[in-house]
C-alpha cells in the first residue's frame, strides 16, 4: 500500500504540473525559472588528455526544491543526456548532501538551496592547443513547490578551448566539492533483525557528527519515512531504522551519512556485526584504539624526522650548530637554552604547515605534506636560500644578522631551526609519509601532535648535544679544521640548490630559470661585496641588505606570476588519468602507479634505484604490467584528491592493481627491485 501510495503521489503532482501549461511549455524550452542552472568549467582551457570537472551550478526558486540521486518516496532523480567532441566521456555525477523534507508521511530527499552536482568530463589525448571545445548538456528533472510538482526540461551549453588546464574557478569549485560526500575507506557493517536495520559506521570517537543521518543510496533497503536513532560508541556511529517491506538483504548497502550542515561521508556497508544495541562495553576498547592510531603515527613522524637529520639539506645546518657550543664553550645552561630554542623554532614550523594542511584541507583544497613546493615563489626563495647559506659556508660573506647556522644564542638557535624545518620538506623520510598520511584521519589535536612529532624527532640530535654533556665532549674540539669543514659542508648546500633549480626549471621552463639562475648571481655578488667591505672592517652596510631583500622578494613574485611549463613524460610510462586506470582494469591488466614530484628526493631516489631499471622494466615487459606516472609536481587537485582518498599526505605513493582485484596494494616508501620484478608473476 505504501508503494501504491507513493507512485500515485508522484503521479498526482505530475499531473498537476502538467495542468499548467504555461509552465511546462517555459520548462521545456528552458526559460522555466524554477530551477536557475548553467554549467561552470573548473578550467576555461581544459587540457587534452586530462579529466576535466564541470559543476552544474543550480538555484531552485524560493519555495521549490529540485531532488538528490535517490528522490525518496515520491519524485523522480534528474537525467543527463551529454553531447561532447568526440572521444570525451563524462562520468557518473556527484551529488551534495541533501536535506529531508517530509509531506504527508513521505520522506524526500531534497535542495531547497543552491547546490551543485560535479561531473568529471575525461578529455580525450591528442587534442592541439586553441582547439574549440564544446559541452551540451540536455537534462530533466522534476521541481516541486508545497503545492505542485512541474516536470522541466534544460538545453545548457558550454563552449571551452583547450589549455594548459589551469584553474579559473578555483574557489568557487573548492565550496562546491566540500559539499560532496567524502568517501569513506573504512568498510561499515549492517544487521536486520526483527524488523530493525542497524549500520554501524566506523566514525572517530573525536570528531564531531551534528544531525547525522543516513540517506540511502540503495533503493528498497529501509524505510525512508521511518524515525532514525543515533548512538555513538567509541569510535563507531550505529544508525538504527526500520527496514524497508520486502527488502532484499545480503548484498551491499550504500548511502551518504550526513554529519553536519553540507558535510557527509561515502558509506557501503556489507553484512556482518554490528554489536550490542546499547553500545555498552565497547567505548574504552575503541578509544584505546583511536589513540593506539595515534600514538603510533606520532612514533613514525619522530622517526621521520630523525632521518630528516642526515639529508643533505639538513646536515650541514645540523653539524654547523653543533660545532658551535664545541666552539664557543658554552654553559650548560646557555646549551640547554639553545637545545630548547632550536627545539622551537622546528616544532613551531612543523606545527604551522601542518595546521595549514589541514585549514587547507577542511576548505576543500586536496594539498598534502610540502604543498608549498607546488609554487614556484616558494621555490625561488628556497632557492636563494640555500644559495647564500651555500655562499656562507664557502667563506664568501660573514653576517652577523639574522643569526644563522653556526652563530651562538637563543635567537640565532631559533631561527636555524625554523630555517632547517622549512629547508627539510623536500627531502621527506620514508617513514614520514604513513604518519603524516594517518594524520589527516585523526581528530584535528592527534594530527597536530603527529606534525609536532616530527619537529620533536628532527630536532632530538641537536636537543640530546644540548641536554647531555658527555655527547658534547665527543664532538672534535675547535681549530683551524672547522673552517675547512664548512667549506665541505656548502657542497651539499649547492647540491641542494642545484636541485631546487632543476625543480623550478621542470615548473615554470628554461625562461624563467634564467630570471632565478641571474637573481642566484644577484645574491651572490651583493654576498660578495658586503663580505669584502666586512674583511676590511667596515659594516655589511644597510643598502647591501636592502638588495637582497629586493631580489628574493622581486624574484619570488616575478616567478610566482610565471607561466607553468609543460610537463615531461617519463619514457614507457603514461600518464595518470583515473580513466586510464579504469581502461586497464577493465581489460584485466595489473597495472602499477606511482605517484611522484620532482621536489620529493624520496621518489626521485626510488626511481633511480627501482623503478627505471633494466630488470624492473624487463619484468614489467614479461608480466604485462601497465606503469602509470602521477606527477603531483604543480599539485595537481584531481590527483591531489585520488592520493587523498588512499589516506597519504603527499607524495611519493605506490600502488599496485592486481587483475580483479577490488582495491589496491598500497606498497612501501621505499621500493626495491626485487619487490617490483615479482609484481604481476
Amino acid at each position: 500500500m505504501r508503494g501504491l501510495r507513493c507512485v500515485l503521489m508522484t503521479v498526482l503532482l505530475a499531473v498537476c504540473g502538467l495542468a499548467s501549461a504555461p509552465a511546462f511549455a517555459e520548462s521545456l524550452n528552458g526559460s522555466s525559472q524554477h530551477l536557475m542552472m548553467k554549467l561552470v568549467s573548473e578550467s576555461d582551457h581544459p587540457k587534452a588528455g586530462a579529466p576535466l570537472t564541470i559543476a552544474l551550478a543550480t538555484t531552485p526558486e524560493t519555495g521549490w526544491h529540485g531532488y538528490w540521486r535517490n528522490p525518496g518516496d515520491a519524485g523522480f532523480p534528474a537525467t543527463f543526456d551529454w553531447t561532447l567532441p568526440a572521444g570525451a566521456k563524462a562520468g557518473e555525477p556527484e551529488w551534495p548532501v541533501p536535506t529531508t523534507l517530509l509531506i504527508a508521511g513521505l520522506m524526500n530527499y531534497v535542495y531547497e538551496a543552491p547546490y551543485a552536482p560535479l561531473v568529471t568530463i575525461q578529455v580525450p589525448a591528442g587534442l592541439a592547443a586553441g582547439t574549440k571545445f564544446p559541452i551540451r548538456l540536455k537534462t530533466s528533472y522534476l521541481v516541486c513547490s508545497a503545492t505542485i510538482c512541474v516536470p522541466e526540461e534544460k538545453a545548457l551549453s558550454l563552449d571551452l578551448t583547450i589549455g594548459d588546464g589551469a584553474p579559473s574557478q578555483a574557489a568557487a569549485f573548492a565550496a562546491w566539492r566540500q559539499a560532496i560526500p567524502k568517501p569513506l575507506d573504512a568498510g561499515a557493517t549492517y544487521a536486520a533483525n526483527n524488523g530493525t536495520m542497524r549500520i554501524a559506521i566506523p566514525f572517530p570517537a573525536g570528531a564531531k557528527a551534528d544531525k547525522a543521518y543516513f540517506f540511502p543510496v540503495t533503493t528498497g533497503a529501509i524505510e525512508n519515512g521511518a524515525a532514525q536513532t543515533v548512538t555513538r560508541d567509541g569510535d563507531r556511529l550505529t544508525i538504527s531504522t526500520k527496514i524497508a517491506a520486502n527488502a532484499k538483504t545480503g548484498g551491499p548497502i550504500e548511502g551518504v551519512l550526513r554529519i553536519g550542515e553540507g558535510q557527509g561521508l561515502g558509506v557501503k556497508a556489507t553484512p556482518g556485526a554490528v554489536g550490542d544495541a546499547a553500545g555498552s562495553g565497547s567505548t574504552s576498547a575503541s578509544g584505546e584504539s583511536l589513540w593506539l592510531t595515534a600514538l603510533i603515527a606520532f612514533a613514525g613522524a619522530v622517526l621521520g624526522g630523525l632521518i630528516l637529520n642526515i639529508m643533505p639539506c639538513v646536515f650541514p645546518i645540523l653539524s654547523l650548530k653543533a660545532l658551535s657550543l664545541a666552539r664557543g664553550g658554552a654553559s650548560e645552561k646557555d646549551a640547554r637554552g639553545e637545545a630548547l630554542a632550536y627545539t622551537a623554532g622546528v616544532v613551531l614550523v612543523c606545527l604551522g604547515l601542518g595546521a595549514a594542511i589541514l585549514a587547507l584541507r577542511a576548505g576543500g583544497s586536496a594539498v598534502g605534506w610540502a604543498f608549498q613546493l607546488q609554487h614556484p615563489g616558494a621555490i625561488v626563495a628556497l632557492l636563494l636560500l640555500s644559495a647564500a647559506i651555500a655562499f656562507n659556508l664557502a667563506g664568501l660573506f660573514e653576517v652577523p644578522t639574522p643569526r644563522f647556522a653556526g652563530e651562538s644564542g637563543a635567537s640565532g638557535a631559533f631561527a636555524t631551526g625554523a630555517l632547517a624545518a622549512f629547508i627539510a620538506t623536500p627531502c621527506t623520510g620514508p617513514f614520514m609519509g604513513a604518519a603524516l598520511g594517518a594524520a589527516l584521519v585523526l581528530p584535528w589535536p592527534a594530527a597536530l601532535a603527529v606534525f609536532g612529532g616530527l619537529g620533536i624527532g628532527l630536532s632530538l640530535p641537536f636537543l640530546a648535544i644540548g641536554f647531555i654533556p658527555s655527547w658534547r665532549r665527543w664532538l672534535p674540539k675547535p681549530g683551524v679544521w672547522m673552517e675547512t669543514f664548512r667549506h665541505i659542508l656548502s657542497v651539499p648546500m649547492f647540491l641542494t640548490a642545484i636541485a631546487l633549480g632543476w625543480v623550478l626549471g621542470r615548473q615554470t621552463g628554461v625562461d624563467t630559470l634564467t630570471l632565478a639562475l641571474v637573481a642566484v648571481l644577484a645574491v651572490g655578488a651583493v654576498l660578495w661585496v658586503g663580505g669584502t667591505r666586512q674583511r676590511k672592517g667596515k659594516a655589511f652596510g644597510v643598502a647591501a641588505q636592502v638588495a637582497l631583500a629586493v631580489v628574493f622578494v622581486g624574484s619570488a613574485v616575478l616567478i610566482a606570476r610565471a607561466p607553468p611549463a609543460a610537463k615531461v613524460a617519463t619514457a614507457g610510462d603514461e600518464p595518470f588519468t583515473e580513466a586510464r586506470l579504469a581502461s586497464l582494469r577493465a581489460e584485466k591488466r595489473p597495472v602499477f602507479v606511482y605517484f611522484t614530484a620532482d621536489w620529493c628526493l624520496t621518489c626521485k631516489v626510488n626511481e633511480k634505484a627501482a623503478i627505471d631499471t633494466t630488470g624492473v622494466r624487463d619484468a614489467f615487459a614479461q608480466h604485462k604490467v601497465a606503469a602509470l606516472i602521477g606527477d603531483w609536481t604543480d599539485g595537481d587537485p584531481v590527483m591531489g584528491r585520488f592520493i587523498q582518498a588512499h589516506n597519504r599526505a603527499g607524495v611519493p605513493l605506490y600502488l599496485y592493481y592486481a587483475p580483479g582485484a577490488a582495491e589496491p596494494t598500497v606498497l612501501p616508501q621505499v621500493l626495491t627491485p626485487g619487490l617490483l620484478e615479482g609484481l604481476g608473476a
